[in-house]
């Protein structure tokens, strides 16, 4: 079942080796709490964590409003929980924050048909972002700014030896590692783009994951007010990162379908 999944591949770096310490497929809920208890970990009102059953939600409370209030992650017995699972232990700062904020919106202006712009941010957020991470010199700069434009054949053909050097996604929403147990080229994640210092390539996985962590985290802290505009996000079809799909050539990236170009804004 889940932990039959192809680990190897690059879009699960950010949870491999979390997933690696689940050693039973039928009791993954039972081996992520005793991973919560172990490494302390709890939310933004310092609740301990821990996964508990779907149904234990009552129905009048909201989802987000539960995990703030008490600590307790309503889970299924499915793929989708199961990746949203291993990111709270991947990156708790980061969720920590976005349940904080998406908890507050519900406090502020209660449960509505629509989530309202700041909630709808941090969810999609949580659902579906990854980082791009970049490096801050010229080479760094140069790649971003041709992925932010859309300048698909720049940033993956013809600067794709200096990618892995200079730029790196990691994914971090749980439905988007979740589509991808059966990837498709139109796969796209909402990418935030973050600069790291020169030293940030040459870090462990581990060291790497606990800097984005912390930076974003802080970040989201910071920008608060601003989330809501959705300041970070980048389309960024996942498939077209150098080496993490087969055949990627010129062809391969000429569907505008998938890779579109940047959308003209006109002034009014």
């Amino acid at each position: 079942m889940f932990l039959a999944l192809d680990w190897i591949q690059p879009w699960y770096r950010s949870v491999r080796s979390t997933a690696e310490l689940i050693r039973n497929d039928s009791l993954w809920i039972n081996g992520i709490n005793d991973l919560f208890t172990r490494l302390e970990l709890t939310n933004h009102r310092g609740l301990p964590l821990s996964l508990i059953d779907q149904a234990a939600l009552p129905q009048e409370v909201a989802y987000e409003s539960f995990i703030s209030e008490t600590g307790q992650i309503p889970t299924r017995n499915n793929l989708h929980d199961f990746f949203n699972a291993l990111v709270w232990l991947t990156f708790p700062k980061i969720k920590q924050q976005l349940n904080a904020l998406q908890a507050a919106q519900i406090a502020s202006q209660g449960i509505r048909k629509s989530r309202g712009s700041l909630r709808d941010a941090a969810t999609l957020f949580d659902e579906n972002a990854a980082f791009l991470v970049i490096s801050n010199t010229p080479e760094g700069h140069e790649i971003k700014s041709a992925i932010q434009q859309h300048e698909w054949f720049s940033a993956f053909i013809d600067q794709r030896e200096k990618f892995s050097h200079h730029a790196e996604l990691w994914l971090f929403g749980h439905a988007l590692m979740e589509k991808l147990s059966a990837p498709y080229k139109s796969i796209t994640a909402h990418a935030w783009t973050v600069l790291a210092p020169s030293n940030f390539f040459s870090m462990n996985d581990m060291n790497r994951k606990h800097w984005l962590d912390e930076h974003i985290s802080n970040a989201l802290q910071m920008q608060k007010d601003h989330v809501k505009e959705k300041p970070w996000f980048t389309p960024l079809p996942v498939l077209g990162v150098p080496g993490w799909w087969t055949d990627q050539d010129h062809e391969f990236y000429a569907d505008t379908k998938v890779f579109r170009p940047k959308k003209v804004k006109h002034s009014p």
